[in-house]
C-alpha cells in the first residue's frame, strides 16, 4: 500500500507484505538523490560474546559481494561520484550513498548488493580483523574518545548499551564465517530494514527498485526481547603517565529520545553547553581559562538516555573544572534561565533544523530517525512550534530531574598523579 503523508513536505511510505518498509521525500529542486538502508538494530542487540559483530559485518559488505570484489565496490561508487558510507550506532545500523539523480539506479543497485550478498570470504576476514583491531587501539589513543568510552561502559553496568560499539579484542579475533553469516540472516531480513530515500526523485521508483531486490525476501527470525537499561552512578579514574592534559567527563541519566520532553532537553543542553555562547563555554574556557574544549552533549536512546560534559584541563585545575561545571548544574536547576538565553537556544536549533533541510543526505537521515523511533514523518513546522512553545519553567523542571545528587557519574583520564575524586565532590 502507499499512502501520501498529509503534510507539506512530499514524504511517501510504502509497506510491503514482508515488512519492509521504504519512505521517501522529493526534493524536486536539487540535482542529488540520498539513500539509506537502515537495519533496526546496533550493538546494543548483541549478548555479550558477539560484542562487535554489527560493527564487523558493515566493515565485511564491502569486502566482495557474488557481484562485485571490493576493488569493484569503489570504483563504481567513484565512477558516478557517489558518497558511500555506513556506521554502526548503538541502536541502528546505516549503510548509504549520495549521487547525482542521473545515476540513482547504479547507485542503488550498489548499496542493495552490499546488503543482499557479502560473501564474508575467510581470507577477508582475518584481514578485517586485523584492520578493526587497529581500530581499536586508535581509541586507546584518543584520550577523548577513551573517556568517553570508560565513562559509557561504567554508566550502563553490565547491559549491552555499555559495551563499545566496536566490540573487544577476545570477541573480534573470535569471529567466524559461519557466526557473521548466522548473525547476518537473522539481523538483515526485510522486516529489520528501513528504506529512506531524498532528493530529486519519483516514490514509485524508489519502491519499484526496492521491490526488485527486496520484496520477495522471507521474513527473518524475530529478535531477542531486550533489557531496560539502568544507570550506574560511578568514579572511573585511569592513569596513563604519556597525557599532557586531564580528561574528564561528567553524566547524568536524561530522558529517552521519544519522551515529550526532549524538546526542552535539547534547549537545556544548548544554553549549558552547545556553542561559544553557552555558560560551561563561557564560564570555563572565556572567564576562568581552565579549558581549550569544554561542551555538553545529549545521547538519547529509545528507552533511556545520557547528558554528558566533557573537558579538557591541566592537573592542578581538574578539581577545579569539576567544581564549576557541578556549579553550573546547580545554576541550571536552581534558576530559570534568561529570555535572552533561552531565545538564543531556540534560534540556534531552529537554525541548524533549516539548514539541514538544504541537504539531501540531511533530509533522507531525518526520515530514518523519525520512523525508526516514531514510526511516522513530522512536519518541520510541527517540530519548531514544539521548540517554541518550551518555556523557562520546562527547562528548569528536566535540569532538576537530572542535576541531583547521587546521580552523577565521573570518568577521568590522564597523569593523574595521586588526584583523586569522592562522591561528595559531585554533588549538586
Amino acid at each position: 500500500m502507499t499512502t501520501l503523508v498529509q503534510d507539506k513536505a512530499q514524504v511517501r511510505e510504502h509497506v510491503f507484505p514482508n515488512g519492509l518498509t521504504v519512505v521517501t521525500e522529493a526534493m524536486p529542486h536539487v540535482r542529488s538523490v540520498a539513500v539509506g538502508l537502515w537495519i533496526r538494530h546496533g550493538s546494543r542487540n548483541e549478548p555479550a560474546e558477539l560484542n562487535g559483530i554489527s560493527h564487523f559485518i558493515e566493515h565485511m559488505v564491502f569486502k566482495g559481494t557474488e557481484c562485485r570484489t571490493a576493488e569493484d565496490i569503489a570504483r563504481e561508487s567513484d565512477r558516478i561520484g557517489g558518497a558511500l558510507d555506513a556506521f554502526t550506532a548503538k541502536e541502528m545500523t546505516c549503510f548509504q550513498i549520495r549521487v547525482l539523480d542521473e545515476h540513482l539506479l547504479q547507485g542503488f543497485d550498489l548499496l542493495t548488493d552490499l546488503c543482499l550478498r557479502p560473501l564474508f570470504l575467510p581470507e577477508e576476514i582475518e584481514r578485517e580483523k586485523s584492520v578493526i583491531l587497529e581500530e581499536i587501539r586508535m581509541v586507546q589513543d584518543n584520550p577523548e574518545d577513551l573517556v568517553h568510552e570508560n565513562l559509557t561502559q561504567k554508566f550502563w553496568g553490565q547491559h549491552p548499551l555499555g559495551r563499545p560499539i566496536l566490540g573487544v579484542p577476545e570477541t573480534v579475533q573470535a569471529f567466524t564465517r559461519e557466526g557473521l553469516m548466522a548473525w547476518f540472516g537473522e539481523r538483515y531480513g526485510p522486516e529489520n530494514l528501513l528504506i529512506t530515500a531524498a532528493g530529486n526523485l519519483r516514490h514509485e521508483q524508489i519502491v519499484d527498485l526496492a521491490g526488485s531486490a527486496f520484496g520477495s525476501m522471507p521474513r527473518s527470525k524475530g529478535a531477542p526481547m531486550e533489557t531496560n537499561p539502568c544507570a550506574e552512578p560511578h568514579i572511573t579514574l585511569q592513569t596513563k603517565h604519556e597525557l599532557e592534559q586531564v580528561h574528564i567527563c561528567l553524566a547524568v541519566p536524561a530522558v529517552p529520545l521519544t519522551d515529550p520532553r526532549r524538546y526542552a532537553v535539547s534547549l537545556m543542553n544548548v544554553v549549558l553547553g552547545t556553542g561559544m555562547s553557552s555558560r560551561l563555554f563561557q564560564k570555563i574556557r572565556e572567564k576562568q581559562g581552565l579549558a581549550y574544549a569544554v561542551f555538553s552533549d545529549v545521547n538519547p536512546y529509545r528507552d533511556t538516555g545520557m547528558l554528558t560534559v566533557y573537558a579538557g584541563t591541566a592537573l592542578e585545575t581538574a578539581g577545579e573544572v569539576v567544581r564549576s561545571v557541578l556549579e553550573e548544574f546547580q545554576g541550571m536547576r536552581s534558576e530559570l534561565v534568561s529570555d535572552e538565553e533561552l531565545r538564543r537556544a531556540k534560534d540556534n536549533l531552529r537554525g541548524a533544523t533549516l539548514l539541514a533541510l538544504e541537504s539531501s543526505g540531511s533530509r533522507m537521515a531525518r526520515l530514518a530517525r523519525q520512523y525508526l523511533y516514531f514510526g511516522r514523518f513530522f512536519e518541520t513546522e510541527d517540530l519548531l512550534a514544539q521548540l517554541e512553545n518550551v518555556t523557562r519553567e520546562a527547562v528548569q523542571d528536566v535540569a532538576r530531574e537530572f542535576f541531583r545528587s547521587g546521580r552523577v557519574s565521573a570518568s577521568v583520564l590522564g597523569n593523574l598523579n595521586g588526584f583523586r575524586l569522592k562522591p561528595d565532590q559531585l554533588t549538586c
